[in-house]
C-alpha cells in the first residue's frame, strides 16, 4: 500500500485524496458510502471535506459532506486509519476567519465528523478583515488544545500566505503546513503565479 509524507508533518497519505465535496448532493448517503468503501479498499485514506459543503443546493444548510463522511467512518469503525481535511471560512453563515467564528466551526465540524480531531484544518479562503495574527493565535489554540493537527491554506495569494508564515514564525505558532490550490485532474490550467501559493 503505497503512502507518500503530507509534506512536513507526520501524516502518511495516499498519492491519491478523496474530495468529499459531491457527498449530500451529488451522490446521496448509500451512493457516498459506496465511493468511500470503494477508495478504502484500493488503500486510500485521505479524504478532504469542508463545512461548507454543500450549502448552495436547496435544502442542504452545509455540512452535509461532514455528516456522511462521520457517519461512514462510525459505521466501518475506521477513524484512525484515516486522514481527515475540512475547512472553515466560506460557510455563507459562518464566513471568514474571525476567530470566534473559528472557534466555533471548528466544534460543529467535529460533531458532524464524530471525532475529537481533523488532521488538517484549512482556512478555507483569506480573510482580509481579520487581524493576521488574531488568526494564526486562533488556529495555534485549536493545534495545542488537539482539536487539530496541522493547519493548511486554501485559495490564499502568495503575498498573503507570506505574511501569515512570517507572523506564525515571528510568534512561534502553529504555521500553515499544506496549501490547497484550483490544480487537479478536471482543472489543469496554471493559476496566474502573482497570485498562486506555495509553500516552500
Amino acid at each position: 500500500m503505497e503512502r507518500v509524507q503530507l509534506a512536513d508533518t507526520n501524516l502518511m497519505v495516499h498519492p491519491l485524496h478523496l474530495g468529499g465535496n459531491p457527498f449530500g448532493w451529488g451522490a446521496d448517503r448509500d451512493q457516498s458510502f459506496a465511493v468511500l468503501d470503494a477508495y478504502a479498499e484500493a488503500g486510500g485514506n485521505f479524504i478532504d471535506t469542508a463545512d461548507a459543503y454543500s450549502v448552495w443546493v436547496d435544502g442542504n444548510s452545509g455540512g452535509e459532506s461532514e455528516t456522511i463522511i462521520g457517519e461512514w467512518m462510525a459505521s466501518r469503525g475506521n477513524r484512525d486509519d484515516m486522514v481527515i481535511a475540512t475547512k472553515v471560512g466560506m460557510h455563507p453563515k459562518h464566513k471568514g476567519l474571525d476567530p470566534a467564528n473559528i472557534r466555533k466551526c471548528i466544534d460543529a465540524s467535529l460533531r458532524r465528523l464524530g471525532t475529537d480531531h481533523v488532521d488538517v484544518y484549512y482556512a478555507h479562503t483569506d480573510d482580509e478583515n481579520v487581524d493576521q495574527v488574531a488568526v494564526a493565535e486562533t488556529f495555534d489554540a485549536l493545534v495545542r488544545t488537539g482539536k487539530v493537527s496541522y493547519l493548511g491554506a486554501s485559495n490564499f495569494t502568495l503575498d498573503r500566505l507570506q505574511s501569515a508564515m512570517k507572523i506564525s514564525a515571528k510568534y512561534s505558532l502553529a504555521c500553515y503546513r499544506v496549501v490547497q490550490d484550483r490544480y487537479n485532474l478536471v482543472s489543469r490550467s496554471a493559476v496566474d503565479p502573482q497570485k498562486q501559493a506555495y509553500l516552500r
